[in-house]
């Protein structure tokens, strides 16, 4: 199983992200995936999540309204549209995958935003 994060980078304040997560060797359509982030010296915490089917998305207070979770079951892809960024939204970006007792994680892509 193979998860790979792509489309991090750095950017000012106010500006966009789009990040991709490809996944292989798994069924994609069954699992809930998720985007985490994790800054330095922090825990690792949960930005958005998507059901598999992607009838149902889930944010953390932090990035409502600014940030859309999507997938693309046919591309095996998820998707996080990131707007308006913030400062404080720097950290390494982590894609996951879960189903059941199944639990991937990919290697992770860096974000950056400058003031």
């Amino acid at each position: 199983v193979q998860l790979v994060e792509s489309g991090g980078g750095l950017v000012q304040a106010g500006g966009s992200l789009r990040l991709s997560c490809a996944a292989s060797g798994l069924t994609f359509s069954w699992y809930e995936m998720r985007w985490y982030r994790q800054a330095p010296g922090k825990e690792r915490e949960l930005v958005a999540g998507i059901h598999s089917t992607g009838i149902r998305t889930n944010y953390a207070d932090f990035v409502k309204g600014r940030f859309t979770i999507s997938r693309d079951n046919a591309k095996n892809t998820v998707y996080l549209q990131m707007n308006s960024l913030k400062p404080e939204d720097t950290a390494v970006y982590y894609c996951n995958a879960e189903a059941g007792q199944l639990n991937y994680w990919g290697q992770g892509t860096q974000v950056a935003v400058s003031s």
